[in-house]
């Protein structure tokens, strides 16, 4: 059996903002990796999952490819992995057979050599649920937004939150939870397009254009005329800065991303060390694999928010292996709101 792989690779380490020529779509032939003794599940690849934590994989150097296994560095002309659904095409593995839908750590690419001990689950086929739903909602966006939120925030109904690139994959899930718990929430976002999506589809209490503000920090004094409890993390710079001033005492800040630094250094946050100690805040950094443990809490309660009409999840697909550099590079230009994810082939 012989199986031709079209996929993704970067051409050389990308330091700055991504572009087209830094990609190149390459084959391979994977017939070599049918053996029986192998261990191996081939899959076929339906949907992956495009986030922009993968710039910081593709650099020459970064401090997080050091930091757990997911973000170890991309070498160049190599399979680029990344969560994402499939079907079973092989398996030399009992616990998977031909036909299974899975979900776990696939590749951008047709097809995925998935090894034993690498991260693959069986989809539950009681969630009558958008196939899509587990690359987004139900893989690590929504996990990120839950675990980040309630785990790391410990928000009380009542309290004041604000979430920055609130319009995409995790940011509108995060707003939304909050909402649910009682809280009042704002989300900035990068057009008018994603404030009226933020305020009209998803129901934040406000939403400002960033761009359109030339004083983050009076922006937010406008926005939260009694301060801030929680600040749910997706840019870094200079909205951190803003946000620690306007909080109030004990304030709670989960850094899920940094997206303003990923591209540029110089935009590095500098918030008023004096403001985190008088006010007694509290910083803290996730990764989504945190929340593992409180994994099976955040699918119940996800499951039942979604067939309630209670939480929406907003995606938005692209088409084929070919689309993915352009989905990419979308990120670092605010295209996209909600998850982004590349449809690479049919059910």
């Amino acid at each position: 059996m012989e199986v031709k792989n079209k996929y993704v690779a970067i051409k050389a380490n990308i330091n700055g903002a991504p572009e087209e020529s830094d990609f190149e779509i390459k084959v391979e032939n994977l017939s070599h990796m049918f053996e029986p003794e192998s261990k191996e599940v081939v899959i076929k690849n339906l949907l992956v999952s495009i986030d922009p934590y993968q710039i910081n994989r593709m650099k020459s150097q970064s401090s997080s490819q050091t930091s757990i296994s997911y973000a170890t560095a991309i070498t160049p002309g190599e399979v680029i992995d990344t969560y994402g659904v499939g079907r079973v095409l092989v398996s030399h593995r009992p616990d998977f057979k031909k036909g299974d839908l899975v979900a776990g750590l696939l590749t951008w690419g047709e097809y995925t050599v998935v090894k034993e001990g690498s991260l693959l689950n069986k989809l539950d086929p009681s969630l009558a649920f958008p196939l899509s739903y587990h690359v987004g909602v139900f893989g690590f966006s929504g996990l990120a937004a839950y675990g980040g939120f309630f785990e790391v925030c410990k928000p009380k109904p009542g309290e004041k939150v604000f979430v920055s690139a609130a319009s995409g994959s995790i940011g509108h899930l995060v707003g939304q939870y909050a909402k649910l718990l009682g809280c009042y929430v704002v989300g900035s976002a990068g057009s008018q397009e994603k404030v009226n999506f933020l305020k009209e589809t998803v129901g934040f209490d406000d939403a400002f254009n960033y761009k359109q503000e030339t004083d983050l920090k009076s922006a937010l004094k406008r926005c939260f005329t009694q301060g801030i409890d929680v600040y749910f993390d997706n840019v870094g710079g200079k909205m951190l800065e803003a946000a620690v001033a306007n909080m109030n005492s004990f304030g709670r800040v989960a850094i899920c991303g940094v997206i303003s630094e990923y591209t540029n250094a110089s935009t590095r946050a500098a918030p008023d060390m004096k403001d985190i100690v008088y006010k007694r805040i509290r910083i803290q950094g996730f990764l989504a694999a945190d929340f593992m443990p409180v994994y099976a809490d955040f699918l119940s309660k996800t499951v039942e928010y979604l067939q309630d009409g209670k939480l929406k999840t907003i995606e938005d697909i692209s088409q084929g292996v070919e689309s993915i550099p352009s989905a990419f590079i979308g990120l670092f230009n605010g295209d996209n709101i909600g998850k982004k994810i590349v449809k690479v082939a049919d059910e």
